[in-house]
């Protein structure tokens, strides 16, 4: 005989383990319900006879009747009881235990089938007991006359069969009920397993195993950072790159994203509050492009590092930069040609080699007072670039006097980054005609650094507003999105403790103040 193969499909399961688990959950509490009910309509029964025994006791008619072995007054009394209160049988006996009542007259005068012993010894007893009228529930009491002595006993019967019958009404409504909830819980079950169904595809469960696992495997092995909602924001699942690029602590999953990120533009993209396409973000030094998808119980996101390919565009607007810095110069070198040469042929020998001598000089003359003041080589290199750069772009970028740079910063690159970002934004507001000065100074370990303009400055009520990732006020370039130069300035300055201010400056324009503590070697660390 081939048995039955337990169903694959993982709502047929469901269905078929639950109807099993609710028909036996309905049989076994009807089961623990009857068990006790039948107890308590014995002892109901039983106390029923008792109280009309009871009753029956405070007869001084039938005491007396009992204490002069008068049967018919016993007999007509103890009949009338039964009668008007349905027992199946009221007993009156007298001290030797003869019956004196019965509903069948002629047992009257026999002694009764069961002990009378305990209650013409003054105890009221309850019992289940088997006598000459069948099994009954039964009360007996002691029958005293008035001046409380025992004359004999009142024994009063429920029979088994009164029982029987209320157990049997309570039976039908308990199995009605029971069907009852063993039908909502079949349909329960029913639209369960089919809501499961739909939901699963109707696939084998062996099946969802193997998904499960594929789908560990492409999201831990896939190089875009991965984090999925649920509806109320808390994270679900977040893959190893997801966790790198936020610096999500291991233990994220089910805490809402206002737990574990700082509030900001990451946040607000994340949870849905700022909406769009490929919209960027910072996260400490790294440069994000998020996504964000709806689903039907929350949202996807992803996450890409951009941060070494912002680099590299920043690298590349430099170089173009420079390359149009070369091309004006290659122009203004021919322009220099052209004016020696007529001052040669002129023959105005001592105006055309003085005319060179200041050409060649003022350039090397600006390249070494940047390096005497300047002596970090980064730093130094940047800001002869951006000289460079400056001038051809019609701005004046002077160094302080004053200013002024050891050879001892600890991360160089950071450095050029703020200042190199905070030199272009200067450069941008000025639009090709202007004053920008850079100040340098050290303190200890703690380095300041200014940089002022004379342009047209940053509103009041926008001075917070600019350091937030993806906000500008200069149209973006194709290749790259604007707004993250100075939110990642500010998260490179707070992160290592430093605080970066914005407000108006002696030119009349803007001035970023930085302050970098740490940011310089002391001079025991030079030394040693």
């Amino acid at each position: 005989m081939k048995l039955p193969h337990w169903p694959r499909r993982v709502f047929a399961q469901l269905l078929l383990s639950q109807t099993v688990v609710t028909v036996g959950v309905t049989a076994v509490t009807a089961g623990l319900f009857l068990a006790p009910v039948s107890s308590e309509l014995d002892h109901d029964a039983m106390q029923r006879a008792l109280s009309i025994a009871q009753a029956t006791a405070t007869d001084e008619t039938i005491a007396r009747a009992a204490d002069a072995r008068d049967t018919a007054t016993a007999q007509r009394n103890a009949e009338q009881i039964r009668l008007a209160t349905g027992a199946s049988f009221v007993v009156v006996t007298d001290l030797d235990g003869i019956r004196l009542s019965h509903t069948d007259p002629g047992r009257i005068g026999q002694r009764v089938s069961t002990d009378p012993e305990p209650a013409l010894s003054g105890r009221s007893v309850t019992a289940i007991q088997q006598g000459t009228l069948g099994r009954t529930a039964r009360g007996k009491v002691p029958l005293r006359t008035a001046d409380g002595r025992i004359v004999g006993e009142v024994s009063v019967g429920i029979s088994d069969d009164s029982i029987r019958r209320r157990l049997l009404k309570m039976l039908t409504g308990i199995l009605l009920c029971a069907a009852a909830g063993l039908t909502a819980g079949t349909v329960a079950t029913l639209v369960l397993a089919r809501r499961l169904k739909r939901r699963t595809h109707n696939i084998a469960l062996a099946d969802i195993s193997a998904l499960l696992v594929e789908r560990e495997a492409m999201l831990h092995g896939i190089r875009e950072g991965m984090v999925a909602l649920d509806e109320r924001g808390g994270i679900r699942l977040a893959n190893d790159e997801a966790l790198r690029l936020l610096g999500l602590p291991g233990d994220c999953t089910g805490r809402p994203i206002a737990a574990v990120l700082p509030p900001g533009r990451l946040a607000d993209v994340l949870t849905g509050r700022i909406t769009g396409t490929d919209l960027p973000a910072v996260r400490d030094d790294r440069v994000l492009v998020v996504n964000r998808t709806a689903t039907t119980e929350g949202a996807v996101v992803t996450l890409r590092d951009r941060t070494e390919l912002e680099s590299l565009v920043r690298e590349l607007d430099t170089t173009r930069s420079l390359t149009e810095a070369l091309r004006a110069q290659d122009h203004e070198h021919a322009n220099r040609m052209h004016t020696l040469l007529g001052l040669l042929e002129l023959g105005r020998h001592e105006q055309a080699v003085a005319f060179i001598s200041e050409q060649s000089g003022s350039h090397a003359v600006v390249a070494a007072r940047i390096a005497e003041q300047v002596q970090d080589p980064h730093v130094a290199a940047l800001l002869a670039g951006k000289t460079a750069v400056a001038g051809e772009r019609g701005v004046r970028l002077v160094l302080a006097p004053a200013a002024h740079l050891p050879d001892a910063v600890v991360d160089p690159r950071a450095l050029v980054t703020v200042l190199g970002n905070l030199i272009d934004n200067a450069m941008d507001a000025l639009a090709g005609s202007g004053r920008l000065e850079v100040t340098l100074a050290a303190a200890g370990s703690t380095l300041l650094l200014q940089v002022v303009d004379s342009g047209p400055g940053v509103p009041e009520e926008l001075r917070e507003q600019i350091f937030e990732e993806g906000w500008t006020s200069k149209d973006a370039p194709a290749h790259r999105p604007r707004g993250l130069g100075l939110a990642m300035v500010r998260r490179l300055v707070e992160r290592t403790g430093g605080r970066i201010v914005l407000d108006t400056g002696p030119l009349g324009g803007a001035r970023f103040t930085v302050e970098l503590p740490e940011a310089l070697l002391t001079a025991q660390l030079v030394e040693a």
